[in-house]
């Protein structure tokens, strides 16, 4: 199983950065893994075309250069992984494209 290279810490609703708020992308090459420890997190795509409610069974995957925000939905507990290579997650990760 691939490791990340790097984590964030762990944050909750009130400790979650602005800048992870707004839009914003991963670097070229840079994959991240959006894992929620409890609670829920919105998970949107900045183009419009995918929105997904992120929870503990459910990891968001940001695709390299992918511009994309996050907004809680109440409590939550919620850390990022970043990979240098696609990391092992399942298709239930990605973005839930809209009609």
């Amino acid at each position: 199983m691939k490791r990340p290279y790097r984590s964030t810490p762990v944050f909750d609703e009130k400790t979650l950065p602005a800048a992870l708020r707004g839009e914003h992308r991963t670097k070229a090459g840079v994959w991240g893994v959006i894992e929620v420890i409890e609670g829920q997190l919105k998970f949107m795509l900045a183009d419009g075309t995918g929105e997904t409610i992120l929870t503990p069974d459910r990891p968001g995957l940001v695709q390299p250069e992918q511009p994309h925000r996050v907004e809680p939905i109440g409590a939550l507990l919620m850390q990022i992984h970043f990979y240098d290579e696609p990391p092992e997650v399942s298709a239930a990760a990605a973005p839930v494209p809209r009609p």
